[in-house]
C-alpha cells in the first residue's frame, strides 16, 4: 500500500516519515501546511505535531465521506492488514485502496508492524459526527471470528434479535435493566440475558452494556455500514448553447467591470467616511446602489471586490476625515484592457476571506452587518469558492446546471465532498455560485471557457478566453429631442465617464439611455467645462445633430450659473439680480448660513466657504467662486487617492513562494534527521521540550515504555516507569509500574524522556 518502497514495517510514525522520499514528505507538508510552521526539527517533531488535536481536527475537514468511512472502519477493526480493512468498507474496493492511501500519506494511519493503524488521536476527533461514520465501537481485542459470530446471532430468539438490532441502530450502547450479568446461555431467561450470555453485548461499568465492533460488522452482513458509502451525489444538469453561456458571462464581466470603474470615479471626488466602527454606511450602500442601478446585494458585491482586489482602502480624505477613497493602483487598473481589468477583479475575489452575501443581514447578536467591516469574513469562504468552481468544471460543456434544481445538486455535492464543515458552509456555496455569475466566473449556469481557466487557476489564459466574447465598445450615442441619449452598446471608458459626468443613467439593458437635466448638466460645470466644451462634447459623440431643446437647456444652465459669485466675509455673495439675491437671503432654509444684506446686490455669510458652496446649490442657486481680482474661478475637485496595501503579489508567486518554503521545511527536517542519528547514545534522554513531546507520542505510536524524569509537588526530582497512552491539554495519561495504576502527568513537570 505505501509508495515508499519499505520493505520492513516503522515501529512508529517517525520511522515511517524518515523513510519516505522527498516529494512524499513535500506532499504532506503542502496537504497539511500546519505541520510546517514552524518548521519542524525533524521527524520525531513533525510525527509529534501530525498527532496533536487541532492538527488532526484540520485533516479531517479536509476528507470526504469515503476517506472518513475507511478511517472510521479503520478504529473499528483496530489494527489490521489493508486487505482486510477493504473488506469491511462498504465501497468499491478500487476507490477505498485509493482513500486508504490518502489516509496514509496524510498521517492520519500508519504501516506499524501488525498492519495498518490509525494515528493516535484520531478515535477522539472522530468521536461526535453522527451520521458521518459507522457508529460502531472498535472490535474486541480478542474478537470471535465471523462465522462463529454469525452462529451466535443464529441461535437467538427473535426477541433477543429484535433487541440487538435495536442496540446497533441506537448508538450500540444500552443498559441492562434487571437482567443478570453473570449468565450461561442456557440459563437465560430475558432477551438482554441471551445477549449477554453469548458476548454479544459486554457489560461495562455501572448497568451499561456496550455492541463490540466485530458484533456489529456480523450484523451488517460483514462491513461498517449497510448502505455504500463511496455513491457521489449526481449533479442535475440540462443542456444548454456554449456560445449562450459564453456570451452571458463577457456580458456579466464587462457590468462589473464598468460598474467598480463608475463607483471609484465617484468616490474618487465624493468618498464615503468610514464607520467609527469600520466599514460603509447604510446610507452610502443605498447611494452606491442608486448610483450603479443595481440592488444593495449587487453594490455590496461591486465595493467587496473592489476592496479585495486593492482598489480601494481606508485613508484620510482632504478634511482629514477617515474615508474610503480609491488606491494609486485604481489608475494603473483603469488603463488596462478590458479582460485584464476582469481578471484583476476574479483574481481579488478568489483569495478574499470577504463574505458579501451577509452584508444586510444580522449577526447573532442581532446587530447588522455592514459592507466593508472588518468582520466580514470567514475563513471558509475561499475554501466554498474554490470547491463550487471545481465541481461546476465536473460539468461537461454544453451542460449547466438545470434550473431549480442544479444549485442544491451542487451543494449535495460539496457536501459529500466535505461532510465535516459547519451548516454555513452550504449558505457559502450558494454565495458563491451567485458571485461567480454577477462577476462572468459562469454564465447561464454553467462554466465558459474563460470560467474554466478561472477553476484552473491560469487567470492569463482566463483574460484571453474571455476577450473575444467582451462587447465591442462604441464611441457614439444617438441623442433624442426628448433630453435623452440612446447608447446603442457599451461605451468607450472615456466617453462613458464624460457622459455619466453631464447625464444621468435613466435605464440599463442591451442600449443604455442618459438623461439630460439641469442639475446633471450642472456637474459638468462645476467640475470646470464650459458651455462651449459641453456642445462641443456632445456634437462629437452623437451620430445624430444636437437637438435644439438639449442646445436651450445648456444655454440656459449656463446662462444661471454663476451668476451668484461667493467670496470670503466669512463669506461674501454679490449678484447682478437684486431680486434673486434677497429671495436666497430670506429663504428659511438658509437661516443657519447666517445670511444678510449689505446692499441689494451684496450680502455676507457668517458660514465658512466650504459650507457655504453646498448649502446654496441645494437651495437651487449655482454659485462660483470670484477671486480677490473679480475674477471667477472654476474647478475640477482633486481627485483623492489612498496608498495601495502592500503585501499584494501575483497568485503565482504566492504559490511559488509557498512551494519553495515547503521544500526548504523538508531539507531541514531531512538535515535533523541525519544530525539525530548521529548524536551518541550518551546523549539517548531528551530533555528539551518539544523533544519530549516527541519522544511521548513515539512511545505512544509504537506501544513502549520509558523512563521519564517528573518533578512532584513538592519539588522532588524522580524517574518514573511509564507507559504512555494518551497526550492532550498538557497532561499525559500514562500506566505507573511503580504505582501499579494508570496515573496523569503534567507535562510541564517532565524533565526528560528515555528510553526504558
Amino acid at each position: 500500500m505505501s509508495s515508499s518502497g519499505r520493505t520492513t514495517p516503522a515501529r512508529t510514525l517517525a520511522d515511517q516519515l524518515r523513510s519516505w522520499p522527498d516529494d512524499r514528505l513535500v506532499a504532506l507538508l503542502r496537504a497539511r501546511p500546519d505541520l510546517a510552521t514552524p518548521a519542524p526539527q525533524d521527524s520525531s517533531q513533525l510525527a509529534s505535531r501530525a498527532a496533536t488535536r487541532s492538527s488532526i481536527h484540520r485533516a479531517l475537514d479536509g476528507l470526504d465521506r469515503l476517506e472518513l468511512s475507511v478511517l472510521d472502519a479503520l478504529l473499528v477493526a483496530g489494527q489490521t492488514t489493508s486487505a482486510d480493512l477493504i473488506s469491511i468498507v462498504h465501497a468499491d474496493r478500487t476507490r477505498t485502496a485509493a482513500a486508504l492511501q490518502r489516509l496514509l500519506d496524510l498521517a492520519l494511519a500508519w504501516e506499524a508492524p501488525g498492519g495498518v493503524r490509525a494515528l493516535t488521536g484520531v478515535a477522539d476527533a472522530m468521536r461526535g459526527m453522527p451520521g458521518l461514520v459507522s457508529g460502531l465501537r472498535p472490535a474486541s481485542p480478542e474478537p470471535a471470528s465471523p462465522d462463529a459470530l454469525t452462529a451466535r446471532i443464529a441461535e437467538l430468539s427473535p426477541a433477543a434479535t429484535a433487541l440487538l438490532r435495536h442496540v446497533d441502530d441506537h448508538g450500540g450502547e444500552g443498559t441492562t435493566g434487571s437482567a443478570r450479568r453473570t449468565v450461561s446461555p442456557t440459563e437465560a431467561r430475558t432477551p438482554a440475558e441471551e445477549l449477554i450470555s453469548r458476548r454479544l453485548l459486554v457489560p461495562r461499568e455501572g448497568a451499561a452494556v456496550v455492541l463490540p465492533g466485530e458484533v456489529g460488522l456480523a450484523l451488517r452482513g460483514g462491513r461498517t455500514t449497510r448502505e455504500p458509502v463511496d455513491e457521489v451525489p449526481p449533479l442535475a444538469t440540462s443542456a444548454r448553447d456554449a456560445a449562450l453561456v459564453a456570451r452571458t458571462a463577457a456580458g456579466a464581466a464587462f457590468d462589473v467591470v464598468r460598474r467598480v470603474e463608475l463607483l471609484l470615479d465617484h468616490w474618487g471626488v465624493q468618498p464615503p467616511s468610514v464607520l467609527r466602527s469600520g466599514g460603509l454606511a447604510v446610507r452610502d450602500l443605498k447611494a452606491v446602489a442608486r448610483e450603479l442601478h443595481v440592488d444593495e446585494p449587487g453594490a455590496a458585491l461591486v465595493v467587496e471586490v473592489a476592496l479585495a482586489s486593492g482598489l480601494i482602502a481606508e485613508a484620510a480624505a482632504a478634511d482629514g476625515t477617515p474615508s474610503w477613497l480609491p488606491t494609486d493602483e485604481f489608475d494603473l487598473w483603469s488603463g488596462l484592457p478590458l479582460a485584464e481589468r476582469w481578471t484583476r477583479l476574479v483574481g481579488g475575489w478568489l483569495a478574499s476571506s470577504r463574505v458579501p452575501s451577509l452584508v444586510g443581514s444580522r449577526d447573532p447578536a442581532g446587530k447588522a452587518w455592514n459592507a466593508l467591516a472588518p468582520e466580514l469574513s470567514s475563513g471558509l469562504a475561499e475554501e466554498a469558492r474554490r470547491l463550487a468552481r471545481h465541481v461546476l468544471a465536473e460539468v461537461p460543456e454544453g451542460e449547466v446546471l438545470a434550473i431549480g434544481t442544479g444549485i442544491a445538486s451542487l451543494v449535495q455535492r460539496i457536501g459529500w465532498l466535505r461532510p465535516r464543515r459547519p451548516t454555513i458552509f452550504a449558505d457559502l456555496v450558494t454565495a458563491a455560485l451567485a458571485e461567480a455569475a454577477a462577476l462572468g466566473v459562469t454564465g447561464a449556469g454553467g462554466l465558459p471557457p474563460s470560467g474554466r481557466h478561472v477553476a484552473g487557476g491560469d487567470l492569463p489564459a482566463a483574460a484571453e478566453a474571455i476577450a473575444a466574447d467582451l462587447p465591442r465598445p462604441v464611441d457614439h450615442v444617438l441623442l433624442q429631442a426628448d433630453l435623452t441619449a440612446v447608447a446603442p452598446g457599451p461605451l468607450e471608458t472615456e466617453v462613458a465617464r464624460r457622459l455619466h459626468l453631464l447625464a444621468d443613467v435613466e435605464s440599463r439593458g442591451g442600449a443604455t439611455v442618459y438623461r439630460f437635466t439641469s442639475g446633471s448638466l450642472r456637474r459638468g460645470f462645476d467640475a470646470g467645462w464650459s458651455s462651449g466644451e459641453v456642445r462641443d462634447f456632445l456634437t462629437s459623440v452623437s451620430q445624430t445633430p444636437v437637438p435644439q431643446p438639449l442646445e436651450f437647456l445648456v444655454e440656459d444652465v449656463a446662462r444661471t450659473f454663476g451668476t451668484v459669485r461667493v467670496g470670503h466675509a466669512e463669506a461674501f455673495l454679490r449678484a447682478d439680480d437684486e431680486a434673486a439675491l434677497a429671495a436666497l437671503v430670506h429663504d428659511p432654509r438658509g437661516r443657519s448660513l447666517g445670511l444678510r444684506l449689505l446692499a441689494p446686490t451684496v450680502a455676507i455669510a457668517t458660514s465658512p466657504l466650504d459650507v457655504l458652496l453646498p448649502r446654496l446649490r441645494e437651495l437651487g442657486a449655482a454659485p462660483v467662486v470670484e477671486a480677490a481680482d473679480g475674477t471667477v474661478r472654476v474647478s475640477r475637485p482633486d481627485l483623492q487617492r489612498a496608498r495601495a496595501r502592500r503585501g499584494r503579489r501575483p497568485a503565482g508567486a504566492v504559490e511559488a513562494r509557498q512551494a519553495a518554503q515547503v521544500q526548504a521545511v523538508a531539507t531541514a527536517i531531512r538535515a535533523g534527521d541525519r544530525a539525530e542519528s548521529s548524536r551518541p547514545a550518551s546523549a539517548e534522554a531528551t530533555t528539551t521540550p518539544s523533544g519530549a513531546l516527541a519522544a511521548l507520542r513515539e512511545a505512544i505510536e509504537a506501544g513502549s515504555t520509558v523512563v521519564i524524569g517528573y518533578v512532584d509537588g513538592h519539588g522532588a526530582n524522580g524517574e518514573r516507569v511509564v507507559d504512555p497512552r494518551r497526550l492532550d491539554g498538557g497532561r499525559l495519561s500514562a500506566y505507573d509500574h511503580r504505582a501499579d495504576d494508570v496515573r496523569e502527568f503534567a507535562v510541564h513537570r517532565i524533565t526528560g524522556v528515555r528510553r526504558a
